[in-house]
């Protein structure tokens, strides 16, 4: 039985008939946000999300998405619950956690949801604002540092 790779994984959503997810770049979301008011979902841990954020985003870890998504769960986020019908971008670091995310919310109703192609970090590389968890802006230097920490060794794969 073939294993999948969490890649290949993402790339499963992104070419699905039945479910597949749409992504947009930085600059699509400039311009969405210039027209309308989507909801900007933020998937990343609590910690990477006090770090760097895009503001007025919403913190909702990936971890606990599906729960958030429905009422009566101590996770439960009611602005999330009640967007089914609502334009909602979803963030992450690098555009694959977004997918997976996505993916799910797509399962459970949400009719408007699109993925931040290249994530936070792209947002980052197209010189538009973050925000740390003061609401304070971040320099585009120090962003990319935070979002930009080297694999460790023992992270590598050993083949």
């Amino acid at each position: 039985m073939k294993t999948e790779t969490y890649k290949t994984l993402v790339q499963a959503c992104l070419d699905s008939e039945h479910n597949r997810v749409n992504e947009i770049m930085p600059w699509d979301l400039t311009d969405m946000m210039e027209t309308k008011a989507p909801l900007l979902l933020d998937v990343r841990e609590p910690d990477e999300y006090n770090l760097v954020r895009i503001r007025n985003s919403l913190s909702v870890p990936r971890g606990v998405l599906e729960s958030a998504c429905e009422f009566d769960y101590e996770e439960t986020e009611p602005e999330l619950v009640t967007a089914r019908d609502r334009d909602i971008v979803v963030i992450c670091r690098s555009g694959y956690r977004s997918v997976l995310a996505c993916s799910v919310m797509q399962l459970m109703g949400y009719r408007s949801v699109v993925s931040l192609k290249t994530g936070i970090k792209g947002w980052n590389d197209y010189d538009q604002p973050l925000f740390d968890g003061s609401d304070e802006e971040v320099d585009a230097d120090v962003a990319w540092d935070l979002l930009n920490e080297p694999i460790r060794e023992d992270q590598k794969s050993p083949v």
